[in-house]
C-alpha cells in the first residue's frame, strides 16, 4: 500500500481525527492538522474551515486532505450545521485545490442514506433527506464534493462511516454511559433497532486505503464493521461496563419521553442529544453493505465488536471512568 507522503487532516483534534493521525503516522506519513484549538505537540494549528486563508501555508506541499471537521449534532440549528458541514467543506476543498493538493477525502455519514432504506443498502441507493440538520447537511456536503470532482477541480473521495465507536467516542460511548448512569437510557421497542458498529481503527484503515488506491477517486464508500447488531446488544455491553441497566418502552412512549427529557434539558441550559433525529437512529431496521469497499479497496475490518468493547473497557479503566 503506497500512501501519500504528506496529509493534512481537518478536525485533527477530534475523535476520528486523532485516531487517523496516529494510524497514518505509524505508516510513515507526515501529518499536519487543523482544528479550532491548536495542539503543538501533535502538529495541529488553530484554524477554522470557514477561513482557510488563516492557515493556507499548512497546505504547502500537501498531497491529500482528509476532511473530518464537522458539526456532529442532531440538535444543531440547520443554518449552523449548513455553515460548517457544507460551506466549510466547500471552502477547505477549494483552498486545497488552489494549493495544488491532488486528493480530497471527505468524511460524510451513513446518515446520508436516511432512516428508511433497504437492508444491505449500497452506495448506489439514492440519498434521502430527513428534515434533520445533521443528515441533510451531510447530503448537501456530498453534493458539493461530487460537483467539484465532476468539474475537474480536484480528485475527491467520499467516505460514509457507520456508527463509529472506540476509546474516546462521545456519541457512542461517553453519552450513552452518562444516560445509563442517570437512568435515562431507554430504548424503544425492546432495542430491536439496528446498530452498525464501526470500530475506529477499522475506519482509519479504510481511510488509509482510499488514500492509497487511485481507483478510490470519484467514488463513495460505506465503511462499517460489516455487520448489524441490535441496539440492545450494543448498549447493554456499555451498561454492563458501568454496572447500569437499560430499559425499554413501546416506541410511541419511548419517543415521547426521550423528546420531552431532551427538550427540557436544553431549555435549562444543559446538553442533550435526545431529539427526533437521535431517536430515528435507534429505530433503523436495515444494514449497510461494505461489498464495494471490499471489492475496490481490499477493505476488511479487523476488529470485531467483542474486541472493540474490550478495548473500550480498558480505556474506561485507564481514564478512571468506571
Amino acid at each position: 500500500m503506497t500512501l501519500p507522503e504528506t496529509v493534512l487532516i481537518t478536525g485533527a483534534g477530534g475523535f476520528i481525527g486523532r485516531h487517523l493521525q496516529d494510524r497514518l503516522e505509524r505508516s510513515g506519513v507526515t501529518v499536519r492538522g487543523i482544528d479550532l484549538v491548536a495542539d503543538p505537540r501533535r502538529g495541529i494549528v488553530a484554524g477554522s474551515t470557514l477561513e482557510p486563508a488563516g492557515w493556507r501555508s499548512a497546505l504547502d506541499g500537501v498531497d491529500a486532505v482528509v476532511h473530518t471537521a464537522a458539526t456532529v449534532s442532531n440538535v444543531a440549528p440547520l443554518d449552523e450545521a449548513w455553515t460548517v458541514n457544507v460551506l466549510g467543506t466547500d471552502r477547505v476543498m477549494r483552498a486545497a485545490a488552489d494549493a495544488g493538493v491532488g486528493h480530497f477525502v471527505h468524511l460524510s455519514s451513513i446518515a446520508a442514506f436516511g432512516e428508511d432504506f433497504p437492508d444491505g443498502v449500497t452506495e448506489e441507493h439514492p440519498s434521502h433527506l430527513t428534515g434533520h440538520s445533521y443528515a441533510d447537511t451531510k447530503i448537501n456536503g456530498e453534493a458539493v464534493v461530487l460537483a467539484a470532482h465532476a468539474s475537474g477541480l480536484i480528485d475527491c473521495t467520499i467516505v460514509r462511516p457507520g456508527d463509529v465507536y472506540g476509546p474516546g467516542s462521545r456519541p457512542w460511548v461517553l453519552i450513552p454511559i452518562e444516560l445509563i448512569r442517570r437512568r435515562q437510557a431507554i430504548l424503544p421497542d425492546r432495542g430491536r433497532g439496528i446498530f452498525s458498529p464501526t470500530y475506529v481503527d477499522n475506519l482509519t484503515d479504510g481511510i488509509a486505503l482510499t488514500l492509497s488506491q487511485p481507483a478510490a477517486r470519484g467514488q463513495i464508500f460505506t465503511l462499517t464493521d460489516g455487520v448489524g447488531v441490535t441496539c440492545w446488544e450494543y448498549f447493554s455491553q456499555l451498561a454492563d461496563m458501568v454496572g447500569g441497566q437499560l430499559r425499554s418502552l413501546p416506541e410511541p412512549l419511548a419517543k415521547a419521553l426521550a423528546l420531552s427529557v431532551g427538550a427540557a434539558t436544553r431549555r435549562l441550559g444543559g446538553d442533550s442529544e435526545l431529539s427526533p433525529a437521535s431517536f430515528g437512529m435507534l429505530t433503523r431496521r436495515g444494514t449497510y453493505s461494505i461489498a464495494k469497499a471490499r471489492r475496490m479497496l481490499g477493505y476488511e475490518p479487523a476488529v470485531d465488536l467483542d474486541e472493540g468493547m474490550r478495548r473500550v473497557a480498558v480505556w474506561l479503566d485507564e481514564e478512571g471512568l468506571r
